[in-house]
């Protein structure tokens, strides 16, 4: 795994290269195109400052950013205990000592992906429709291919490339807009005759190298997007040592007929497969970011049929496959030992468990992002669940059905149950007893802060992440 990172380091650092000097050359040509010879430098540093600006924003705030621009909503293991126990195991697996954290885009569209600068600061992003359509080995390929992405540091190298990608087309498409805003004034006879100092040649130069930039940055921004999602691939098939499961999730992932909504052309190429492919399969943009999905679900599944996960089969099918033998390094082959595949699991994933219908699936996923935006859930005697928002601010509400008032749920210390078999938590200082398990619960902790119990959690305890304190869970008999 070391050998990937530092090789991933290696390409990355002649890729920022070749985008900075596209970005310093843009600015020199635009400055020396308003005022020669002074502009130069004054549009090299401007250059160099717009880039230094967006990438310290890129460093601290970029996975946030990436997050909201994705309408993504934070998770927790309470709330969605199986998804967060699926990226667990490939934490695990990776010997990774940092958990991600999770999130949800409410979208019925089947994608996934991961971000942060460091793998301290990661966090691993799935769609609702995902959740709703994949079984557990599909999910568990998923997560490891994204999992691989930050373990192999390209979360870092799509933020930053991205960052500078931004920033040459910013600048390019200001000087272009001024350019013609110029033009025009200069026709209707308001443009001073000393507007600019440089010879019209320079400026001709500039608007070339101003129309060509974007697309030079584009090329490097690619360069080795295409080799970094095999290298996930190979990575996560070692991490679940079951090929058919990333396979059969990126069948179905391509086959979607829905379009991902929140995304545009910075973080379009983080996801799995890129949304942007579902508009225009032949766009240079969706070709280049990502290799065609059928080669990729080829050799996982040739992979498979082998019966072995091993760094060394994957290089030896993808050779095969592209006749390119350059993916891994040396080092990494050299690593002789057969990772036997594992049969797949029964089990499915979440929602998509079997004997859930797909509109049941639906409402588990959106109550699942509802719970998590502070909504409480109050089952009422007459079978309506009642959803609260809150910012209602009230302690009770009325059941819109049979007319009944319903209080708001909370922890009562000191509440004991009669024949109950089950151990006290030790530490618990309060308990909640869970009228139906089968169905979101809401309670609030001593200290007023709101938990919610999904119908996947059968756990007994549940720490406040406000005041720390113990609260014990208690089920019917």
């Amino acid at each position: 795994m070391w050998e990937l990172i530092q090789q991933n380091k290696r390409k990355s650092k002649f890729i920022f290269a070749g985008m900075f000097f596209i970005l310093i050359g843009l600015s020199v040509s635009i400055g020396l195109a308003v005022e020669y010879p002074v502009g130069g430098y004054w549009g090299a540093f401007i250059g160099f400052v717009l880039w230094a600006v967006q990438s310290s924003v890129a460093y601290y705030f970029g996975d946030k950013i990436v997050l909201r621009v994705s309408q993504a909503t934070k998770v927790s293991k309470e709330s969605y205990p199986q998804l967060h126990n699926i990226v667990e195991e490939m934490k695990i697996a990776a010997s990774q000592p940092y958990m991600p954290e999770i999130y949800v885009i409410n979208d019925e569209a089947m994608n996934a992906f991961a971000t942060g600068i460091r793998p301290e600061k990661s966090a691993i992003c799935v769609t609702a429709g995902l959740l709703e359509s994949l079984n557990r080995d599909e999910l568990q390929g998923v997560v490891a291919h994204e999992m691989s992405h930050i373990i192999n540091r390209d979360v870092l190298f799509m933020t930053f490339a991205g960052v500078m990608l931004g920033t040459i087309n910013m600048i390019s498409k200001g000087f272009i807009i001024g350019t013609r805003a110029g033009t025009s004034n200069s026709r209707r006879g308001r443009l001073g005759s000393g507007a600019s100092k440089s010879h019209p040649a320079l400026m001709l130069v500039a608007l070339v190298f101003a129309i060509i930039a974007p697309l030079l940055a584009n090329i490097f921004y690619y360069a080795i997007s295409r080799k970094r999602e095999y290298l996930a691939d190979a990575t996560a098939v070692r991490l679940t040592r079951y090929p058919e499961g990333l396979a059969s999730a990126l069948e179905k992932i391509s086959g979607t007929a829905s379009n991902l909504i929140w995304y545009n052309s910075i973080t379009a190429p983080m996801f799995i497969i890129n949304p942007m492919a579902f508009s225009n399969q032949d766009s240079l943009f969706s070709s280049s970011t990502h290799p065609p999905t059928p080669k990729r679900i080829g050799i996982l599944r040739a992979l498979q049929n082998g019966g072995k996960v091993s760094f060394r089969d994957y290089q030896a099918i993808y050779a095969k496959q592209s006749g390119d033998s350059k993916l891994l390094p040396d080092t990494a082959l050299k690593d002789k030992s057969q990772i036997a595949v594992r049969t797949g699991m029964v089990a499915a994933a979440g929602v998509a468990a079997a004997g859930i219908s797909r509109k049941g699936a639906v409402r588990n996923v959106t109550d699942l992002i509802m719970a998590n935006n502070g909504y409480m859930f109050l089952p009422c005697t007459c079978g309506l669940k009642i959803k609260v928002p809150p910012t209602m601010g009230k302690s009770s509400t009325q059941c819109p059905r049979c007319g009944k008032f319903l209080t708001v749920p909370s922890v009562t210390a000191g509440i004991t149950h009669k024949d109950d078999k089950t151990s006290p938590v030790a530490g618990a200082v309060s308990s909640f007893k869970r009228e139906n398990p089968d169905s979101w619960e809401s309670f609030t902790c001593s200290c007023g802060f709101a938990h919610q119990l999904s119908p996947l959690f059968r756990g007994r305890r549940v720490t406040c992440k406000k005041c720390r304190k113990i609260i014990q869970v208690d089920y019917p008999e």
